[in-house]
């Protein structure tokens, strides 16, 4: 039995040596890469913490004490060493362990966690209610894999930094967010920092000298100043004490000797305190470490190289057609410049980021300062273009509506990851921008059908410039391959596309069926035309690829001709684009059938995107099944799936 499998709850760390715990973490680090190989997920974030994980388990009490973790994929460590190393094959598989923290999961996992920045905040909360009940434990939040770039943990560190409770941070930089600081100065400093001894004799000092009488007094002052100069040259923890943080750092996360020393001695002091772990991303990863791409693979990676085993023969990416498609775009208009929120691969941009460096702007994890920001450009006759991830986006809606559109700035934003997302579940889904952004005074609404579309509707975006535009489009291969943008016009604003129209439409008005598709729907509703056509029902189906403002003159040809309408759209049915249709048509003809169809009011659990759009109903069969069950048609082939 290896050393690892005798590991099932963090209990079993408590008696272990330090070699042992040595070899735990060597163990966890290569079972992190061979389980990740085949499962996919986001593994530099993960094998950048092992060592941190192990100490810390070793070190305090979870559950009792709260570990919370910051962007949730930093913590496949922690679920092997906290009771989940046997299912770990599951990882990101439907009915299996989620890539992210997930309270539902585990009671080791006190906070869930998907989106970067949340843990000071949460882990203040807890230490506050911890007080408020009279309850007795640790709460150490995690920061990490770039969140310090996020506005929200500075929120949260000056909140719990003036509060004085008994809260630990422990900063993961990984190279991502700050400057490393080691060397023989820091672990000297260090060494000191963390000695029972010096904090008292530091805290008696600072006393004495502070409660000096008369003319002595101004002596407490400059020793103040003093320690405050020397800690400011000398350390990079002042930014921290100022804040009203305690610092102890940097320290080398790799070094389990000094994981332990230094938790040890912060768990047993009081009021706020941050350790500064200087760590390094894909520690290990044997294609290579700290390298933006192992942030996260796929399933089927040769861990040698980092490639996929067996070669896909799917058309590109929507993300990276978009990406392509925009450096070509940036080469007919200086104007155009590239912004996202440090997702330059997630979101395809790393390309025009090499073409056009001048033009490009990564501005960390910080949603809300990239569309103010962008606004700020669109002032001054900038044609700012956001590609930031749907699920992102919600962070920064107060920024959409007061900075960009109550000023009618023409800036686009790029929506990646719109829709379902398959293995990410419920934290990544993209499908609430619909709903949110038809929310908008004057926002223009689109989503292509394929690729080319895409292009197409870029290109209008680009040409508008009355206020924002947004566009959709998902985590998915192109249906279509996508030809140079300099071959690709531009879709005629607020514009439908008839795509196939009812024999029955107009004759027979009662029975006539129209479906109203939405971006990635199209298709899909295309072939359950086709389904219900081969029990002879006729349907008409139309492209909706500008949601906002609609295609009017088309809109009321559909109306007119046919009494039923199903609106299908990958997205919410709550405040969607079926909901906005159906006040719509109810205006123009009362008497009208509008039924929604989309994903449910409920949160959609990970599973494969095909697996998840299969059980929404939403693939063809799905569709071709809901417009029978809505409109009493006589037969269809096909069953409809439950949800996951």
């Amino acid at each position: 039995m290896s050393i690892l499998e005798r590991v099932h709850s963090p209990t079993d760390l408590k008696p272990m040596t330090r070699d042992e715990l040595r070899a735990v973490a060597e163990e966890l680090r290569v079972r992190l890469i061979e389980v990740c190989s085949r499962t996919g997920g986001h593994i530099g974030a993960g094998l950048g913490v092992v060592e941190l994980t192990v100490a810390m388990h070793a070190v305090f009490d979870s559950p009792r004490d709260k570990i919370v973790w910051d962007v949730g994929h930093q913590g496949y460590p922690h679920k092997f060493l906290t009771g989940r190393g046997d299912r770990f094959e599951t990882l990101r598989q439907e009915d299996g362990l989620s890539g992210f923290l997930k309270r539902s999961e585990s009671e080791h996992d006190a906070f869930g966690a998907g989106h970067a920045g949340t843990a000071i905040s949460a882990g203040f909360g807890m230490a506050v209610a911890r007080d408020l009940n009279h309850q007795d434990f640790k709460v150490i939040s995690v920061l990490g894999d770039g969140a310090l770039t996020c506005g929200l943990a500075y929120e949260g560190l000056n909140n719990a930094g003036d509060s004085g409770r008994d809260f630990i941070v422990v900063l993961n930089d990984n190279e991502m967010s700050i400057a490393p600081n080691v060397g023989a100065m820091s672990k000297y400093l260090t060494s000191i920092q963390r000695n029972p001894l010096y904090n008292r004799v530091r805290s008696a000092i600072g006393n004495v000298v502070d409660a000096a009488p008369g003319p002595l007094s101004a002596v407490g002052t400059l020793v103040r100043k003093w320690e405050e100069s020397m800690k400011s040259f000398l350390t990079p923890g002042v930014l921290f004490e100022e804040l009203g943080f305690r610092y102890f750092g940097p320290i080398d996360g790799h070094d389990i000797d000094m994981l332990m020393d230094t938790l040890a001695a912060v768990k047993d002091m009081t009021g706020p305190r941050l350790i500064h772990c200087i760590t390094q991303k894909g520690k290990g990863f044997p294609a290579g470490e700290h390298i933006e791409k192992w942030h996260a693979l796929p399933p089927g990676h040769d861990p040698a190289t980092g490639k996929q085993r067996k070669v896909s023969s799917a058309n590109s990416a929507y993300t990276a057609a978009f990406g392509q498609g925009l450096v070509e775009l940036a080469k007919e208009n200086p104007k155009l410049v590239a912004i996202t929120g440090a997702m330059p691969s997630g979101t395809g941009t790393g390309g025009f980021a090499k073409a056009y460096p001048d033009r490009f702007f990564d501005v960390g994890i910080a949603e809300g300062h990239a569309v103010t920001f962008a606004a700020g450009l669109a002032t001054e006759g900038i044609r700012p273009v956001c590609a930031i991830y749907s699920t992102f986006l919600q962070r920064a809606y107060d920024n959409v509506i007061h900075d960009v559109a109550i000023q009618h700035l023409p800036v686009i934003f790029a929506m990646d990851r719109a829709g379902l997302v398959g293995e990410d579940g419920p934290t990544h889904m993209g499908l609430y921008d619909i709903a949110y952004m038809l929310a908008v005074p004057g926002m223009v609404v689109t989503a292509p059908k394929n690729g080319t579309e895409m292009i197409a509707l870029l290109r209008s975006g680009l040409a508008y410039d009355r206020g924002p535009f947004c566009l959709r489009y998902p985590r998915d291969a192109t249906p279509d391959i996508v030809q140079p943008a300099a071959e690709i016009e531009a879709v005629p604003h607020a514009t439908w596309e008839i795509l196939r129209r009812s024999n029955s439409a107009g004759r027979d008005v009662d029975k006539a069926v129209a479906i109203l598709a939405v971006g990635t729907m199209v298709l899909p509703s295309l072939a359950a035309a086709e389904i219900l056509s081969e029990s002879g029902v006729g349907v008409t189906v139309v492209n909706c690829r500008y949601l906002k403002p609609y295609d009017q003159r088309v809109l009321a040809d559909i109306v007119r001709d046919h009494r039923n309408i199903l609106v299908v759209e990958e997205g919410t049915v709550v405040n969607g684009f079926g909901a906005y249709m159906a006040s719509v048509i109810s205006a123009i003809d009362s008497s009208a059938k509008v039924v929604a169809h989309g994903v449910p009011d409920d949160f959609v659990d990970q599973a494969s995107r095909a697996r998840q759009l299969a059980s929404l109903g939403l693939d063809a069969r799905g569709i071709a099944q809901r417009a029978s069950d809505a409109f009493g048609l006589e037969s269809s082939r096909g069953t409809h799936l439950r949800a996951v």
